[in-house]
């Protein structure tokens, strides 16, 4: 786990542009060359079985950052708008998944910059070992998950993993905070969709009334409603309203 999450956060921060040697513009890519040979001592085979390992761990990138960071309650709330405003495929899931995407960039910039600065930068420089990366890189992603994280659903799964009681939170395992933080931000995103539904549920029910009182019951509600909804979302800058108020939640 510990790996995992050293080897994401350097994917992480260099893809976000936070590499102290990618801002000074001294980046010098290296050659890559995979080849097979005889290694003629077991640090040799050793050294390659890391470099294996950590292109395994990148691949499984997109499942981290689902894990460990906001995308999971952005993702949610933003896909539970679209039902509201019952627009179909409008905006089409590809434009969610990449505005959830960097919504996450922006809420968890301060970790990775905590991370870059105390884990990444130092670890690439050869000032501090793997350990102690590993170390630094997990404790700013404990502690946001933590902070999002239920107290009951904490609770839960150390119940569930019947492993003593931690007296504090240094003594809870990353296995057992990872998916305690998954279920408090889908709780979480549920709630934030009720609340957005229902503004948009009052007008579906007013027009569906409207529309039967004029006894016109073959007219689906939802084509008289849309445009209502649309209106009502661009009057009040929905857009704003929605990202501000998620953006925010992180606080």
């Amino acid at each position: 786990m510990k790996r995992a999450l050293l080897a994401f956060c350097i994917f992480f921060c260099l893809f976000s542009g936070y590499s102290s040697y990618a801002a000074g513009g001294g980046v010098s890519l290296p050659n890559i060359n995979i080849s097979m040979a005889k290694g003629s001592n077991p640090g040799e085979t050793v050294s390659a079985l890391r470099v294996l390992i950590l292109f395994t761990v990148l691949s499984l990138a997109p499942a981290i950052l689902i894990m460990m960071t906001s995308f999971t309650r952005i993702v949610v709330v933003l896909s539970f708008l679209r039902q509201a405003l019952a627009t179909q495929n409008m905006p089409p899931n590809q434009l969610i998944i990449g505005l959830s995407l960097f919504l996450s960039f922006f809420v968890m910039a301060p970790v990775w910059q905590d991370i870059n600065t105390n884990a990444l930068t130092p670890y690439m420089e050869d000032k501090i070992d793997q350990d102690t990366a590993m170390e630094r890189a997990e404790k700013p992603l404990r502690t946001f998950m933590f902070h999002q994280t239920r107290e009951k659903d904490l609770r839960l799964f150390l119940e569930l993993a019947k492993t003593a009681k931690p007296k504090t939170k240094a003594e809870v395992p990353t296995w057992v905070l990872i998916p305690a933080f998954m279920v408090s931000e889908l709780k979480t995103a549920f709630t934030i969709g009720f609340m957005l539904y229902l503004p948009f549920l009052i007008i579906d029910m007013v027009v569906a009334s409207v529309l039967m009182a004029m006894g016109m019951m073959m007219l689906p509600p939802v084509v008289i409603s849309l445009p209502f909804k649309l209106l009502l979302f661009v009057l009040v800058d929905g857009w704003e309203l929605v990202v501000s108020s998620l953006v925010k939640s992180f606080g």
